[in-house]
This record gives C-alpha cells, sequence and structure tokens, in this order.
C-alpha cells in the first residue's frame, strides 16, 4: 500500500523550475534513495513532500489516516547546528514539538519517546551533555533521535552522513538500515554515495529535473540512468 504518492510535481527554485513532472510511489516499509547530480532537484523535492515549498503543479498526497506532522526529518549539517549550547536531550525531546502545535510544555509521553529514542540509537549517556560538545557522528544520532520523537512511520534523511568520517558512516548506516528493517520506519533518504544507496535500498529514484529512473536497485544498475552515474562514481573513485 502507498505510504506517499507524487504525481506530476513540479518545483521552482528561485524563479527557475529545478523538477518537472515527477510521479513515484512509496510503500510502506520501503527504503527510498533519491540520488542524481548536484542541482537535480533531490532537496527541494524534500521540502516539498514535508510541505516546507509550495508545489508549481501536480500533487503530493498521503495515505489515509496519516499526518505530514508525523514525519521525521532529518537535514544537511549546517555548522548553525554545531554551535547549539543545548543539552542532548533537549535537543532530543524537540522532536514532539511538531505534533504539540500551541502546547508549550513536554509531558511524560514526549518524554518517555525522547528516551526510547536515545534508548534505541545508543545515546542515553549524553542526554546532560552539551549538543556542541559532541562528535560528528554523536551529533547525527542525536538529532536522528530526534526525528524517531516525531515519527514512528517515515524518516526523510537529507546527506545524513556528508560530514561524517568513513567509521562513523558504517554505523550511522547500519542503524538507518535496522530502523528500516526491524523496526518497520519507511525511509526516503537523499544520498550522493551511490554504491552504499543501492546496497541500503530497495528503491531508486535518480532525478535529473525530471524522473531518469524509478525503481528496485537491480534494475537501475542495468539502466542507463544507473550505468552512467556508476561509471562517473567509478571514475572519481580512481582519481583519489
Amino acid at each position: 500500500m502507498s505510504l506517499l504518492t507524487c504525481s506530476g510535481v513540479t518545483m521552482q527554485y528561485e524563479g527557475q523550475r529545478v523538477l518537472t513532472d515527477v510521479s513515484f510511489s512509496v510503500d510502506r516499509g520501503d527504503f527510498l534513495c533519491v540520488v542524481g547530480e548536484n542541482g537535480s532537484g533531490k532537496s527541494t523535492l524534500m521540502r516539498g513532500i514535508l510541505g516546507l515549498k509550495a508545489l508549481s503543479g501536480g500533487e503530493i498526497s498521503f495515505c489515509e489516516g496519516f499526518d505530514r506532522r508525523e514525519i521525521g526529518y532529518l537535514p544537511q549539517q549546517t555548522a548553525a547546528q554545531k554551535e547549539f549550547p543545548t543539552a542532548v536531550e533537549e535537543v532530543v525531546l524537540s522532536g514532539c514539538l511538531g505534533k504539540k502545535q500551541f502546547l508549550p510544555f513536554y509531558n511524560a509521553e514526549d518524554r518517555r519517546r525522547a528516551a526510547q529514542a536515545m534508548q534505541r540509537l545508543s545515546i542515553s549517556d549524553l542526554r546532560r551533555r552539551s549538543f556542541s560538545a559532541l562528535s560528528g557522528g554523536q551529533r547525527q544520532r542525536v538529532l536522528l533521535a530526534r526525528a524517531l520523537c516525531a515519527t514512528e512511520t517515515l524518516l526523510l534523511l537529507d546527506e545524513p552522513v556528508s560530514a561524517l568520517d568513513p567509521v562513523a558512516t558504517a554505523e550511522f548506516y547500519e542503524i538507518i538500515r535496522s530502523l528500516n528493517s526491524e523496526d518497520g520506519i519507511t525511509v526516503i533518504m537523499i544520498s550522493h554515495d551511490i554504491l552504499t544507496a543501492v546496497s541500503c535500498a530497495n528503491k531508486i529514484l535518480h532525478l535529473d529535473g525530471t524522473v531518469s529512473f524509478f525503481g528496485d536497485c537491480h534494475a537501475y544498475r542495468h539502466s542507463d540512468a544507473g550505468r552512467r552515474f556508476f561509471e562517473c562514481e567509478h571514475a572519481k573513485s580512481q582519481t583519489v
């Protein structure tokens, strides 16, 4: 059953069209990786799904009973995020705010969800630490725990490992796989790491201003879009 459906989505950024007639669907339990060159519209699409950016055309719909406020979102790391002087527990708790509307205080259920998310990501011992004092890998775990406070259904991840070292990257990918396969959380992840994308995901969406490919990973490897992307990544690796 489709959890999310994009039908003919068209979007603009700073007056320029970046997405044209994008259509695909995501089923419950899917792990969809969104790939493509810089400027292909990946992050713009994600903002459209979140309702943070208006569509120029088309429609984004969710299954009956699912509220967009139930999406857990992990944006790209920014320099400003690293300077948060807030305790880890408060950062994680803030993931509950989307559901609270105008309620000003956290309740017992919010604190239970935050404690559960921190335990799930093995960061309970960090709860009193300042977010700004953490390593890059620890910060991403905290922000993922924050996203889990918002959802039990759908996670949106925008280049979640772009600032991490190889060890932290491998650990983070393993966490995401586990949340998808063991916890049943549907994942949509933007990634430039095509090799990891096809090993993690069950579906690939390749954007180039429109849909160059949408389907399973095996078919993607043998598609024109997939072969070109793999050849490009291989060429890059040979120059390192």
